[in-house]
């Protein structure tokens, strides 16, 4: 079934084609927050950038962050440590992509990373207009991607369900 009428569908495209695998970023004490651990906005934008660059990928344009939820700090990151980002395209609907990303921090002079955060963003495709536009289906091939296929989805229904209870107590508690 085509996305657009009179179109023909997109061909799905394998989370490999728009992964990034690792993205560094040198923590300085410019970086560091009055606990002496890395601001995590600091952290949060440049997810934000890397999440992008998987969502762009896979559609093939431009994308807009249209949320980002599941948002779990696990461990600080300290002065001196690298911060190595891993993002992925856990699944694609129509318009919207939700992309998972995993942050790790690497003491320097070590090998040994810690995970100290992992998040998960949607995105929306948009044409020249800034309306949503289709995109390619995910191929999930191995387990690992298949799984995180699976669990996309119940966020996804998770967030439209909140944001549907969300209206209806608007509605109710409205003058």
């Amino acid at each position: 079934m085509a996305d657009v009428p009179g179109s023909a569908p997109l061909a799905p495209r394998s989370v490999a084609l728009s992964a990034v695998r690792e993205q560094v970023y040198m923590v300085f004490p410019n970086d560091l927050n009055p606990n002496n651990t890395v601001f995590g906005g600091l952290i949060m934008a440049h997810m934000d950038r890397v999440a992008a660059v998987v969502a762009d990928r896979h559609s093939g344009g431009v994308t807009v962050t249209v949320s980002v939820d599941a948002v779990h700090f696990l461990a600080p990151a300290r002065r001196g440590d690298v911060l190595v980002m891993h993002a992925s395209m856990n699944r694609a609907w129509r318009s919207s992509m939700e992309v998972g990303v995993r942050v790790e921090a690497e003491a320097i002079g070590s090998c040994e990373r810690r995970h100290i955060l992992t998040a998960y963003l949607t995105f929306v495709a948009v044409d020249a207009e800034g309306r949503p536009r289709p995109v390619a289906p995910l191929l999930a091939e191995t387990d690992d991607e298949r799984r995180r296929y699976l669990e996309a989805e119940l966020r996804r229904a998770n967030r439209l369900r909140h944001a549907e209870d969300v209206r209806a107590l608007r509605s109710a508690s409205a003058p």
